[in-house]
């Protein structure tokens, strides 16, 4: 073989990727692309213009600090640190008792809605009255009912039981029902506009309904140095969503206050308790001084020595102070040992002791952090029984603060009276009766005193109850976007687009991975660079023009076998007698490949260009070219020839193309049961010898070589064979078994011959670039 013509045959090995094949494999089904994408968008608009639109609502507060403007400043002030614990206002603000009361406050354990006809939209309030008429904390499971508006009357169901009651127009809450609500048209609204209407009413639990309001809030701080919390919630209706985060807000703060007020409530309660007491005994003192100046005749105590009183008077007063602090301490004793754990003790009552006023404040503000911690924790939490602690041992302090104080008391109070007793006896002169008197004074005194004092108090308290400052502020009410959160059109488009191309684009990707077929010479380049690909043979789809009838056509598959028949004797050797016809053998792997078509075809192309051929079946175990003649696979042919040793190949030829008149062909004949034994006898050697002298090109259509051995027995009587291989149905496995063949020597001087190119969609455009544009320009296909 000339190496010259045998190399400008073989294709460059490709060892780069070609972008534009692979973008062109894909292109080819732009189809697919193109409906997926209509598909995907169309989906995408379909489901934005009936999914319900959530709306997300925000609020901002900002949480204030109790001591604020009270204490002196600090480090944390001056470094911009709060002293605010957000993370317990957070747990606070989403605790159960708080969203209990927003949920009994805005009844959201009843929910309305409008039912449409694809989707139902959730309305803040209904477009008729309606009234709930039982208690709905009582509620132990989900009840649902739907209201359809007819002409003059409501139709109600009950959805879990189908029950149906029908409700007037006119209803004055007169209708007997088992509903547990009432309704009944408005005055004054013109109800046409509802009539055909559906609503639905669900009634749910209570703590059902808090627990999904507790999922559906959001709170978070704002920044790490601030004390700003925002609050949001998603929701279909602005107006409820909106609604839901100010009376939060407003909860909140009234919770607040109230724990600030607890303080002041409790002073005021223990000041008024006393006030009874010390009322009845200064009763008690001004009818004994009344008796006593009335038994004795005294109108009026004229001044005794002066000096001698003066160092009395201040004995008694201190002694008067004394008892007062005294009866004070008592008082808190017994208030203190009537307490427990969850209420306040009274302060600033006018002790002296600054000391057990900071205990007692310490206290208080110790009991209330315990019941915030008691809303939000459970009993075992170690926060929780850390204030419990805490509350005892100040209790046990301030008990230990008043026994010592009470001792001090009692002390100085002796000592006083010792003194007074001294002053006693140097005025021992006056009148007992003067003595006696002043002691009632004094007891009076004392407890007017105690009740200014108390009065004072009281005021003290009323006054920072009524100026209670909120616990928060309001940096911003409940706002709500003026486009929804969720559907998020541009997302939903972008993913509809998105998967409108890499749906169809990843099928097709694993529809080439797993793909295992031939379809372009390519293909074969990979396996074998060795072997020469002679020609690409199109896919023929009209059953018309199988076969290249007319020599002087002009269509894609006369053009495609004039290549064929062109390259096929580029490949043939070059031996000094020329006068000896060539002989060209035709195989496959397998049956289906077209191996018979070609052969036919191209005898045809060679017989076009007036050369002799004879184009023999060699294929004996399943003939094929009769049926291009229209014939028996019994008439007479190869098989005769090879079994009877006296017949005449001359006369079992045969012409069928009137317009190729150098065209001769030798059907296989009937089937014999020994194939291989008939071309092995020596026979095949002699035909092949005759018919080199007589004929131009023998084309010898053979069995397939991976199915029977009949090719291989007789491939050394070829000059060249060309092997078939199909495109879209030869397995690529199948290419190796051929290459193997090729190199081992058993079918010698082989070229591929692929056919029926651009049978499948996918590889289509490679051979309609490669045909069209070299041959349709000045001719007409023929039919």
């Amino acid at each position: 073989m000339d190496q010259f013509n045998q190399n400008s045959l073989k294709s460059e090995e490709i060892t780069s990727f070609d972008f534009k094949k692979e973008l062109l494999q894909y292109l080819h089904f732009w189809p697919w692309f193109l409906f997926c994408f209509f598909v995907s968008t169309g989906s995408a608009y379909f489901y934005l213009r009936y999914a319900p639109r959530v709306y997300n609502s925000v609020a901002k507060i900002k949480v204030l600090d109790e001591n604020e403007g009270l204490e002196l400043p600090t480090a944390g002030i001056f470094l911009n640190r709060s002293t605010i614990n957000l993370e317990n206002e957070i747990e606070i603000l989403n605790s159960y008792v708080i969203l209990e009361k927003l949920v009994n406050r805005l009844n959201l354990n009843v929910t309305f809605f409008e039912v449409g006809r694809i989707q139902t939209t959730r309305i803040d309030k209904l477009p008729f009255y309606f009234k709930s008429s039982i208690n709905l904390d009582s509620l132990k499971s989900t009840e649902s009912y739907k209201i359809v508006v007819e002409k003059n009357q409501f139709r109600v169901v009950n959805e879990k039981s189908d029950e149906t009651t029908i409700i007037s127009f006119n209803n004055n809450f007169a209708t007997t029902h088992d509903l547990p609500f009432n309704i009944k048209m408005r005055k004054n609204i013109d109800f046409s506009n509802i009539v055909g209407k559906q609503f639905k009413i669900n009634f749910s639990p209570l703590k059902q309904s808090v627990l999904t309001l507790k999922k559906d809030i959001k709170i978070e701080a704002i920044g790490d140095r601030s004390d700003l919390l925002k609050i949001s919630v998603k929701g279909e209706s602005t107006i409820i969503s909106e609604s839901i985060l100010n009376t939060l807000i407003e909860i909140f703060n009234e919770d607040g206050i109230s724990d600030r007020q607890l303080v002041s409530e409790r002073t005021i309660n223990f000041i008024d308790s006393r006030f009874e007491f010390l009322a009845e005994e200064l009763d008690s003192i001004e009818v004994n001084y009344q008796n006593f100046k009335e038994k004795n005749n005294l109108v009026d105590i004229a001044s005794d020595a002066n000096l001698g009183l003066e160092a009395r008077t201040k004995s008694e007063l201190e002694l008067f102070n004394l008892e007062g602090q005294i009866e004070l301490v008592q008082l808190l004793e017994s208030s203190l040992n009537e307490q427990n754990r969850e209420n306040l003790l009274p302060s600033n009552i006018g002790l002296e002791s600054q000391g057990i006023n900071v205990l007692i404040s310490e206290y208080n503000l110790a009991v209330i952090e315990q019941k915030k911690l008691s809303n939000t924790a459970g009993e075992n939490n170690p926060q929780l029984k850390f204030a419990d602690n805490t509350i005892k041992e100040l209790k046990s302090n301030i008990n230990k603060s008043l026994n010592t104080y009470l001792n001090q008391l009692s002390i100085s109070k002796k000592k006083f009276q010792d003194r007074s007793f001294e002053f006693k006896s140097r005025i021992a002169k006056i009148p007992e009766k003067e003595r006696l008197l002043n002691v009632i004074i004094r007891q009076q005194k004392i407890k007017e005193s105690l009740y200014l004092l108390l009065l004072q108090k009281r005021e003290e308290a009323a006054i920072n109850l009524a100026i209670t400052e909120p616990s928060i502020k309001i940096v911003e009410y409940a706002l709500s976007n003026s486009s929804p959160v969720y559907p998020n059109s541009k997302m939903i488009y972008l993913g509809a687009i998105v998967i409108g191309l890499t749906l169809p684009l990843s099928i097709i990707y694993i529809m080439f991975l797993l793909d295992t077929k031939v379809h372009t010479r390519e293909d074969i380049e990979k396996v074998t660079t060795n072997i020469p690909i002679l020609a690409e043979i199109p896919e023929i789809k009209k059953k018309g023009s199988l076969l290249f009838t007319n020599p002087n056509a002009t269509s894609v598959l006369a053009e495609s076998f004039r290549i064929l028949s062109a390259n096929a004797d580029y490949v043939l050797p070059k031996g000094d007698d020329r006068s000896k016809g060539k002989v060209i053998f035709s195989t496959s792997t397998i049956k289906g490949e077209g191996k018979t078509f070609v052969s036919l075809n191209l005898s045809l192309a060679l017989a076009s260009l007036n050369k002799k051929v004879l184009l023999i079946g060699a294929d004996m175990r399943n003939p094929q070219i009769h049926t291009y003649f229209g014939t028996s696979k019994n008439q007479l042919g190869l098989s005769s020839y090879l079994n009877d040793a006296s017949a005449n190949w001359k006369e079992l030829l045969m012409t069928g193309f009137d317009k190729h008149p150098k065209h001769y062909t030798m059907l296989s004949g009937a089937i014999p049961p020994n194939p291989a034994h008939l071309l092995t006898n020596g026979r095949f050697e002699q035909l092949l010898a005759e018919v080199r002298a007589e004929f131009d090109y023998i084309i010898v259509d053979t069995a397939p070589t991976i199915l029977v051995t009949d090719t291989l027995l007789i491939s050394k009587f070829a000059d060249v064979t060309l092997f078939l291989t199909k495109a879209n149905y030869t397995d690529k496995k199948l290419l190796k078994f051929s290459k193997e063949l090729s190199e081992s020597g058993k079918i010698k001087n082989m070229a591929y011959v692929m056919n029926s190119v651009g049978a499948g969609k996918s590889y289509s455009y490679g051979y309609g670039y490669g045909y069209n544009y070299g041959y349709s320009y000045g001719y007409h296909e023929e039919n």
